[in-house]
């Protein structure tokens, strides 16, 4: 059994955001010592998944919709399927942005505005994202 204060320390979240998770229902205390909430030692891989999760870009909701009432997870295989494209699709855009930028701070030309991929990278920037 931990205390919110230990739960912080071992897994680098202020009590604040653990008594905001508590709230969304994505963790439970068991009970409390004087004002202080406790956890299960278990709370601490629950963080991990959270925290992975929205490393991952999940939101709060999605993250909930993967935990069952009874404390159980249920990651649908499809949807982290579905996660990693989108990320692909992310890293591409941003080694594309990280390369016309990579260029630009090395271009011969006179100014930005005179390179042609400078050019290329300022059209991109105002073109909507395509999912």
């Amino acid at each position: 059994m931990l205390d919110i204060a230990e739960v912080a320390r071992q897994s680098g979240l202020p009590a604040s955001t653990l008594r905001f998770y508590e709230e969304k229902g994505l963790i439970a205390s068991i009970g409390r010592r004087g004002l202080k909430r406790l956890f299960e030692t278990a709370v601490l891989e629950r963080l991990s998944l959270i925290s992975l999760g929205r490393k991952a870009g999940f939101s709060l909701d999605d993250i909930a919709a993967m935990f069952g009432v009874d404390g159980s997870v249920h990651i649908d295989r499809m949807t982290l399927a579905a996660k990693a494209d989108e990320l692909d699709r992310t890293i591409r855009r941003l080694s594309a942005l990280r390369d016309g930028l990579r260029h630009a701070a090395q271009c011969p030309a006179p100014s930005h505005l005179e390179c042609p991929t400078f050019q290329r990278l300022l059209k991109g920037a105002t073109k909507p994202k395509r999912a």
